[in-house]
């Protein structure tokens, strides 16, 4: 038999050990973790690129470049977009895009268009309107001319819709609204919300749509929508009442006391800097006001922010491990920026490259450098981490 010393030692000893593993804190999460903000990008950056590619599609009405714009957004989202609900809504922005383009098209081979035509494709029954109707139309010529422009145009804000859509499955709202300014917190509450209603609409309609199937019970038809509306109606309530108990219990609407002299310059300061944005807005989307666009809307800019560093005195509140603003995010809205003035400089060096005719109807031709400039758009595929994939079970 061992001897008792020595039984007693070797005790000692795994308890030390014990105590000692015990006693070890906790590992920091290390940079690499694909929790820790340092290894997202910043969703204000991402709202930037899109935005820009969306300011780039108003530029031109040519299929081939706002195709391409299409493209690369459809790309971007596909590599970097993560599994969550909020992600999943880029499909619906894409059937509404598609809506947009019919109903244009629709509306212009029932109501007419302006566009004057010698090309008549078809030729409606056209229904005789009174004296205060003048210059509207039901039925008549359809001309090759007309459906061209309508589906220009409608491609146009198709294409604006899907870079929003872009943004809405890239960005995450409760990040972004984590990283706005004091003064705009309140409207930005208001914001994420709208935002995120359609995309948790859509996740709910696709989880009761297919327990019904499991059920072998219909899920399409008015009697499929009736019986699917009121649980997608309870649990959009359940949500919102969860959403003002958790922002009650965070001290939402808590504001401080600043002196009247900052408040009066405060509105006075965002008063004038978003008349300007709005100006300088005008101007830059416009020939008539390419003059002072720019300008205007510089001034306007700083006018805006600095309202906004003042006002956001009144909202004191912290930020819990705040997404930083780092190369990735600057590389990411750099490139969306640098698409957009690719297409504004090109509007103003050649016009009908980017504008193609369809009085007479011309085949539309893809300009090389802004088609290049498009493409780097591209760039955040490849500069941002991918999205975090949570690891499988083994079966």
């Amino acid at each position: 038999m061992p001897e008792p010393r020595r039984l007693e030692g070797a005790r000692g000893r795994i308890e030390g050990g014990s105590a000692a593993r015990t006693a070890t804190p906790a590992p920091r999460r290390a940079p690499h973790d694909p929790h820790h903000p340092y290894h997202q990008t910043h969703p204000g950056a991402w709202w930037l690129w899109s935005l820009a590619l969306g300011v780039a599609a108003t530029r031109t009405t040519n299929p081939l470049l706002l195709a391409l714009l299409i493209m690369v957004s459809a790309y971007v989202v596909a590599a970097r977009r993560p599994d969550t609900p909020w992600a999943r809504s880029y499909h619906a922005f894409v059937r509404l895009a598609l809506a947009v383009i019919a109903v244009r098209i629709l509306f212009t081979v029932v109501l007419g268009s302006p566009i004057p035509g010698t090309h008549v494709l078809l030729t409606l029954p056209e229904i005789p309107l009174p004296d205060w109707a003048q210059g509207i139309r039901l039925g008549g010529r359809v001309t090759l001319e007309s459906l061209l422009f309508a589906f220009y145009d409608g491609l146009r804000l198709a294409t604006m819709l899907i870079c929003v859509g872009a943004a809405n499955a890239l960005a995450n709202p409760s990040r972004l609204l984590k990283s706005l300014p004091g003064a705009l917190y309140e409207m930005g509450v208001a914001v994420v919300v709208a935002l995120t209603f359609a995309p948790h609409l859509i996740a709910d309609v696709q989880r009761l749509r297919a327990a019904r199937r499991l059920r072998g019970r219909p899920d399409r038809g008015i009697r499929g929508l009736l019986q699917v509306g009121m649980p997608v109606l309870e649990g959009a309530l359940e949500r919102s009442v969860a959403l003002a108990a958790a922002m009650d219990a965070r001290g939402y609407g808590r504001t401080a006391q600043v002196p009247p002299a900052v408040r009066r310059t405060t509105a006075v300061l965002t008063l004038a800097g978003l008349l300007g944005v709005c100006a300088g807005t005008y101007g830059v989307l416009t020939a008539e006001g390419a003059g002072y666009g720019v300008p205007v809307l510089l001034i306007g800019l700083a006018a805006a922010l600095a309202g906004l560093r003042l006002g956001g005195r009144r909202s004191p509140r912290t930020r819990y491990r705040p997404d930083p603003w780092d190369v990735r995010a600057w590389l990411v809205a750099g490139s969306g920026v640098a698409v957009a003035g690719a297409l504004v400089a090109a509007r103003s060096f050649d016009p009908a490259a980017l504008d193609p005719g369809v009085v007479p109807p011309t085949v539309p031709g893809l300009p090389l450098w802004p088609a290049a400039a498009i493409l780097l758009g591209l760039l955040p595929a490849f500069v941002t981490p991918a999205p975090y994939a949570p690891p499988k079970e083994p079966s």
